[in-house]
């Protein structure tokens, strides 16, 4: 890659990074698909800011098990899909343009397949059974 595009993924990388961190405090705007642009973008910018950004608790908590599983919890799923349809449907409703309404309604559909067909539901986590010499026995 070229030294203008390197510094171009990590300058997109942070704005990426910077949305999807005020969605983890706004829950109308999604943190997940923002968080995988960050992924994206600093794999192509920056090795280190890469690193860095694999070691920190958003990817942790948000993507982690997508990538290493291609799974994702339900709660999740529907945190994330919810707000997006509905944001979605209402972009719809008031487009009057037909081809922006064809592709809006392509994002949706594509959407939720993807999120019902391709990304696996993690199951939730149990209890763990103890015995009783105190071994787990999962």
């Amino acid at each position: 890659m070229s030294k203008i595009t390197k510094p171009f993924f990590v300058l997109l990388g942070f704005i990426f990074l910077t949305v999807a961190a005020v969605g983890v405090v706004m829950p109308i705007l999604p943190t997940t698909p923002f968080l995988l642009l960050t992924l994206f973008c600093f794999a192509r910018g920056s090795e280190r800011f890469h690193r860095w950004f694999l070691g920190t608790k958003l990817y942790k908590k948000y993507l982690q098990s997508v990538v290493r599983d291609k799974t994702m919890p339900m709660k999740t799923k529907l945190v994330i899909c919810l707000p997006v349809t509905v944001m979605l449907l209402a972009a719809f409703r008031f487009t009057p343009v037909w081809p922006a309404r064809v592709l809006i309604a392509g994002a949706l559909l594509f959407k939720w397949y993807y999120f019902l067909f391709v990304l696996k539901t993690k199951p939730p986590a149990g209890p763990v059974s103890v015995t009783t010499d105190g071994s787990s026995c999962d």
